[in-house]
């Protein structure tokens, strides 16, 4: 769940805690609740890492680490642990982290000492138009790099600002009873990330089975990435 990752874009996942709070309709199913609980765990409750706080130091090649895959890094509820967390990242600027959140209105209160730091970048999560917000947020905030993650997409987006973003990720919702994401307005946001230059990665169509929900969109893989 941490060393080596199976989400494509990352190469490492890192949770110094866990457990989340459901903010708004693309954490309907999110895969950590469906986690959690089959592991006996509860979901809501965010709780400290007992065993995998420090992970990062402990890597010496350098990695690109999504931080918090099974939390969010901004919520309210790991205020207490934040300060430690950004101390680890701090020695480490071997690694590159991306650190994505559904809370970017908390980010600016939450920064350490001396940001921006070159090594790491900010997302935000838009999985509808109703979250455009969180981009503009994002946009606001100085930061090494900034990336919007549209998944789960549930709706066509309309036309976006990419304004200060410098990668985007997209993808359909996982599970075994996805909510369905069209073609179409996959198509729509690849075809403005060429438009303005930005790297795009599409992630998945969606559902349980990976492999055969696939990840070819008009005959070939997206796997563009800033590095």
């Amino acid at each position: 769940m941490s060393d080596r990752s199976a989400i494509e874009w990352t190469d490492s996942t890192w949770n110094p805690w866990y457990g989340c709070i459901k903010i708004s309709p693309g954490c309907q199913d999110c895969y950590m609740y469906r986690d959690q609980k089959r592991y006996g765990g509860n979901p809501y409750d965010v709780r400290r890492s007992k065993t995998r706080f420090r992970d990062p130091l402990k890597w010496q090649d350098g990695r690109r680490i999504f931080t918090c895959s099974w939390s969010d890094f901004f919520i309210d509820k790991a205020d207490q642990w934040r300060p430690e967390a950004w101390e680890i990242i701090r020695q480490t600027p071997r690694h590159t982290y991306l650190i994505l959140t559904k809370r970017p209105q908390r980010i600016v209160d939450e920064l350490p000492e001396g940001w921006p730091w070159r090594h790491v970048w900010l997302g935000v999560s838009i999985e509808s138009r109703a979250y455009l917000w969180r981009a503009d947020v994002l946009r606001s905030i100085p930061a090494a790099g900034r990336f919007l993650s549209l998944e789960p997409l549930l709706e066509d987006l309309g036309t976006l600002d990419l304004t200060g973003i410098n990668w985007v990720i997209c993808g359909g919702e996982s599970g075994r009873e996805p909510r369905p994401m069209a073609a179409e307005w996959v198509r729509s946001i690849r075809d403005q990330c060429i438009g303005a230059g930005v790297p795009f990665f599409f992630k998945q169509w969606g559902g349980s089975d990976k492999a055969k929900g696939g990840r070819i969109l008009d005959g070939r893989t997206w796997d563009e990435t800033p590095w």
